[in-house]
């Protein structure tokens, strides 16, 4: 582990030596140094001290527009803001198999730099959202021992959502569903039929209101 020096009253977490160079929300190289809590954001009853980590040029943007209490809502900010900066390229692993995009027959056409490169950005993207960081350790102490959310990570298709609301709108967007449809359909079949409900809206995409409403209806029943 890496022990760094203050800096203005903010300690560096502890960083283990193959992580020195990475941004601790996404593990790409870090170009920056973010310090939290910032005393223009206005955070108050913060659990934690204050602590600087290395964070990567785009994902210190929406670290520094937190105004989050604590570092690890932060974090959650920061998952959702990639999830929906890669929305399309996430979106890949949803409509493909690595097989389908090799075997898709592209060569030459308009689509053959999509074929080339698209399941390697989806698996950029993945390891983007999914990586977890590493323990947030300040003078000694882990601070991830004073973590409290109610509000828990939803697991789904290979990809770790930072809530099940960003799941929902990820899916709702790669598919053309409406959210609060979608939602309802949830309501209905519970959290681990997740699948089945994508499933289940998506034989839905293009019909009326109306339809939409019968169908859930029948849906409510038959449960």
């Amino acid at each position: 582990m890496l022990n760094e020096p203050l800096e203005n009253g903010y300690s560096f977490i502890e960083t283990p030596f193959s992580f020195r160079n990475c941004c601790w929300f996404c593990a790409e190289p870090a170009a920056k140094v973010f310090h939290f809590p910032q005393s223009n954001n206005y955070v108050v009853n913060c659990p934690h001290p204050p602590l600087s980590l290395r964070t990567c040029q785009e994902c210190y943007l929406p670290a520094n527009k937190s105004r989050a209490n604590a570092i690890w809502f932060v974090f959650k900010e920061v998952k959702s803001f990639l999830i929906k900066q890669y929305q399309k390229d996430l979106a890949i692993g949803i409509n493909w198999t690595q097989e389908e995009l090799a075997n898709s027959e592209f060569e030459g056409g308009n689509f053959a730099g999509f074929q080339r490169s698209a399941w390697f950005m989806y698996e950029v993207a993945k390891k983007r959202v999914n990586f977890q960081g590493w323990p947030l350790i300040v003078d000694g102490i882990n601070i991830e021992e004073l973590q409290y959310s109610e509000e828990k990570s939803f697991s789904f298709d290979n990809i770790e959502y930072p809530c099940i609301d960003d799941a929902i709108n990820h899916y709702a967007q790669a598919f053309f569903i409406p959210v609060d449809y979608f939602k309802e359909v949830l309501v209905a079949v519970g959290l681990e039929r997740f699948a089945y409900a994508v499933r289940f809206c998506r034989l839905l995409v293009g019909t009326t209101p109306n339809e939409r409403k019968a169908a859930l209806k029948n849906l409510i029943e038959d449960e």
